[in-house]
C-alpha cells in the first residue's frame, strides 16, 4: 500500500512540478497577463483532457491532435497549443458570473479554463458538431470537477440560442465568415473572439465588440485553427506542386486562380528572383506584411509546405525550412522567400524579403509581388490596423489601405490607420 501511495505522490508532484513550468514559461514570455488566467492555468489539469498522452505531452506547449479524418488523415480536433489557448482567454476578458459561449468544444479543456474563470456563478456552455467529440468533453469535464458547463451537440456556426444571451463568445475554431447567430446571441456590451479568416492563408484571433456603425475589433493576434465544421464548413483544398507530396500548395475558397493542371511542372521551369530591400531583424512577424499581400494580390497568399529533401536539393528556397507564403496566376507561381542582409547600425543581423517565381509570366509576377512588398514598407509598415463588420461598409480604398472582403452576409473591412 505504502509503495502505490508513495508513487500517487510521485506522479502528483511531477504533474504539478510540469504544470507549474508551463505556465510560468507562458507568464515569462508576456503570453499571460492577468492573475484570473494565470490562476485558471495553474488550476485545471490539462492531463485529464488528453487520456493517451504521457504527462510530458500534456503539460508541453504544443497542440496535442485528438482526431483525425479516417480518409484523408488530417487532424479536425485538437487541444490547442497553450499559448494560444492563453492569448484567447486573456482577448475573451472573462469575469466571474459572466455567461460564455465556446464554439469547437473539443477536448473540453478550454471550457474547464472559461469556467473557472466566470467562477460558480457563471455558465459555460460549449457545442461541437461529433458526438463523439460531445462525450468526450463531458467526460473529461466531470473527471475535472467542473460543474457549472453544458457541452452541447450542435452545429457551431448556430451558436446556441436557448441559453442565450451571452456576455462572451469564444469560437475555438477557424471562421471565413461571422455568422449572423453569433452576433444576435451576444448580450448588449458583450464581446466575440474569434479566429477570422481574412484572406487567403491569412488568419487573426480578433476581439470585436459592437460600435455605432456595426461591430468594430479591440485588438487582434496572429492565431490560425482547424476549419469550422457544418454549415460554416472553410474547406481546404491541397495541390501537389511535384507529384510526390514535396511541395504543395493549401488553397481556400477565395484562392480563385488555383489551377492544378496549369501548374503541374511550374518547378521544373528556370527560377526567377525579385529582391524588395525591405528588411526584418531576427524574430520580427511577417504577419502585417501577410494581411497587405493578402489584400492586395489577386490571389490571395497561400501557405507553400516543403518537405526538407525539396529544399535540400534547391528545388525551392522557401522562407522558413518547411514553408512560405505564395501566389499563383495561371501556370505561374510566386513565394517568399529571404537572404542575409548588411547588419543595422548596431549590428543587428537583418534579412531581406524576396520574391522567387516559376512559369512562363513568373518574372512580371514576382516582381509585382516585391513592389507590393516595398509599399507596405514604405507607407503601411508602422500603422496600426483595425477590423469591421458592417452590413453596408464603406468601398475599399486601396491608396489609404482599406479593404473590404466580401462575405455573403457581414463583409469584413481591412483599415490601415
Amino acid at each position: 500500500m505504502s509503495t502505490a501511495l508513495n508513487h500517487g505522490f510521485a506522479e502528483a508532484a511531477r504533474t504539478e512540478k510540469l504544470r507549474s513550468a508551463l505556465v510560468d514559461r507562458l507568464c515569462a514570455d508576456g503570453v499571460v497577463r492577468s492573475a484570473a488566467v494565470e490562476a485558471a492555468l495553474r488550476r485545471v489539469p490539462r492531463h485529464l483532457f488528453v487520456p493517451g498522452t504521457s504527462l510530458e505531452e500534456a503539460y508541453a506547449d504544443e497542440a496535442v491532435h485528438t482526431k483525425h479524418d479516417p480518409a484523408t488523415g488530417v487532424s479536425v480536433s485538437a487541444a490547442s497549443q497553450p499559448r494560444i489557448v492563453a492569448m484567447m482567454l486573456e482577448q475573451l476578458q472573462a469575469a466571474p458570473g459572466m455567461r460564455v459561449l465556446e464554439l469547437g468544444a473539443g477536448t473540453g479543456y478550454n471550457a474547464a479554463l472559461l469556467a473557472a474563470l466566470v467562477g460558480p456563478e457563471g455558465r459555460v456552455t460549449t457545442v461541437d458538431v461529433d458526438d463523439d467529440l460531445v462525450t468526450g468533453a463531458r467526460d473529461h469535464l466531470a473527471a475535472a470537477g467542473a460543474p457549472n458547463v453544458e457541452v452541447v451537440l450542435g452545429d457551431g456556426a448556430l451558436g446556441h440560442p436557448d441559453s442565450a444571451p451571452y456576455d462572451r463568445i469564444i469560437a475555438t475554431v477557424g471562421a471565413y465568415e461571422v455568422p449572423t447567430a453569433w452576433l444576435e446571441q451576444l448580450a448588449p456590451g458583450g464581446r466575440l473572439v474569434v479566429p477570422l479568416r481574412l484572406s487567403g492563408a491569412v488568419s487573426r484571433s480578433i476581439v470585436f465588440e459592437r460600435a455605432e456603425r456595426g461591430w468594430t475589433s479591440r485588438g487582434s493576434e496572429l492565431a490560425v485553427f482547424m476549419p469550422l465544421r457544418g454549415i460554416g464548413d472553410d474547406a481546404r483544398r491541397v495541390i501537389d506542386l511535384t507529384g510526390d507530396g514535396q511541395v504543395t500548395l493549401q488553397t481556400h475558397k477565395d484562392n480563385t486562380d488555383t489551377d492544378a493542371g496549369a501548374l503541374a511542372g511550374a518547378l521544373d521551369t528556370g527560377r526567377c528572383e525579385a529582391w524588395t530591400g525591405v528588411g526584418f531583424v531576427p524574430r520580427e512577424s511577417f504577419e502585417w506584411l501577410y494581411l497587405w499581400l493578402s489584400c492586395r494580390l489577386a490571389n490571395p497568399l497561400m501557405r507553400m509546405n516543403v518537405e526538407p529533401a525539396a529544399r535540400d536539393s534547391g528545388l525551392v528556397a522557401p522562407m522558413f525550412p518547411t514553408t512560405a507564403m505564395a501566389t499563383t496566376r495561371g501556370g505561374d507561381l510566386a513565394y517568399l522567400t529571404i537572404r542575409a542582409a548588411e547588419p543595422g547600425p548596431d549590428g543587428t543581423k537583418r534579412y531581406e524579403v524576396g520574391v522567387i517565381g516559376h512559369g512562363p509570366g513568373a518574372e512580371e509576377l514576382a516582381h509585382r509581388v516585391a513592389e507590393e512588398v516595398r509599399v507596405w514598407d514604405r507607407d503601411h509598415r508602422n500603422r496600426r490596423v483595425r477590423f469591421e463588420l458592417s452590413d453596408t461598409p464603406v468601398a475599399s480604398d486601396p491608396e489609404a489601405g482599406r479593404f473590404v472582403l466580401d462575405r455573403p452576409h457581414h463583409p469584413v473591412t481591412v483599415i490601415w490607420q
